[in-house]
């Protein structure tokens, strides 16, 4: 009996889910994160192949969708589709960012676009006419603001300003200094001479969001910021594919729960800015979306997409694997 192999790559973890042509879950996986960006081609692949051997693939699976982070632009993903080639994991592979894995588990609507808000953030969308949006959301050196690690560098510079009198008084310094158990100023020296790593800043992130709500007027400007961020990644897709209606999934750590202040505001954002867009919280996690794209692509019927996500929501066992 065939089967299709889906596997979500992000930064804090990476899932792998089996399943039958059918739809039948046969194993589900979870790993440490392996971004493709850090580790290379060859890391990555080492990464996920004790995913792969812990959820017992017997045989070339029919297809396989790999959607992992930093996969970004057209040479990632030629490099990492050749690399998954050597494994001998699948007959036939999708390899691309780990986006398109939020938005194939967030909606079966043929127009949507999707915003990942992680570590790091990022916007895909996709029309019924198989036009695709995609942008390569590098970081600050294609435009991008936005994710939990760019708020926590801005988070540190305005608490860093608030201490020494050169801007406006905030409860960051002090959400700084409780979270690192060091004064603003000695983080600072810590990651300039990296004895901290920069990436450590993501921390801080649901403690910002908090203070937004409860009122502090920077931590505030920085939420709002990000909201702006989500919606002009948003209706740039939109645009980009000529839609004006259409499901827009948000998801990542700082957005997926869609119940805080950020959500809040990306929704309040939304409405003003495209009023033909459908907010959507997934009810499934990105993996379900890779696995679901692979069913798509080995020709599997809908009834097995609805048993996959049947079978997941009915609280399919994750396996964690620890890095070795």
């Amino acid at each position: 009996m065939g089967v299709i192999l889906g596997i979500d790559a992000g930064n804090s973890k990476t899932e792998l889910l089996l399943a039958s042509l059918e739809g039948e879950p046969s194993a589900y996986v979870r790993g440490p994160g392996s971004n493709a960006h850090g580790l290379g081609p060859d890391g990555c692949i080492a990464a996920l192949a004790r995913l792969v051997e812990r959820a017992g693939l017997a045989a070339p699976a029919e297809h396989g969708a790999f959607f992992l982070c930093g996969v970004d632009i057209p040479s990632d993903i030629a490099e990492l589709t050749e690399a998954v080639g050597r494994t001998g994991w699948v007959r036939g592979a999708t390899v691309d960012n780990d986006s398109f894995a939020l938005l194939r588990a967030g909606t079966d609507a043929p127009d949507a676009v999707a915003v990942v808000c992680g570590a790091g953030i990022n916007c895909v969308g996709r029309a019924a006419d198989g036009r695709i949006a995609r942008y390569p959301s590098l970081g600050w050196e294609t435009g991008d603001w936005g994710g939990a690690e760019m708020l926590g560098r801005d988070v540190l510079f305005r608490a860093a300003r608030s201490e020494d009198g050169r801007g406006e008084s905030t409860v960051l310094a002090e959400i700084v200094k409780s979270h690192f158990g060091l004064s603003v100023e000695a983080l600072g020296e810590d990651l300039h001479y990296r004895r901290v790593r920069e990436g450590r800043l993501g921390e801080l992130a649901p403690a910002v969001v908090s203070a937004a709500a409860d009122g502090d007027a920077v931590a505030r400007a920085l939420i709002e910021r990000l909201a702006d961020e989500v919606v002009l990644m948003t209706t740039r897709a939109l645009a980009d594919l000529r839609l004006e209606n259409a499901d827009v999934v948000l998801g990542g750590g700082m957005l997926r729960d869609g119940r805080d202040f950020l959500f809040g505001e990306v929704v309040k954002r939304l409405s003003r800015s495209a009023p033909g867009a459908r907010p959507v919280t997934p009810l499934d996690p990105p993996v379900v979306g890779a696995a679901l794209a692979a069913l798509d692509a080995a020709g599997a019927p809908a009834s097995s997409a609805e048993r996959l996500r049947a079978a997941f929501r009915a609280g399919l066992a994750v396996e964690e694997v620890h890095g070795g």
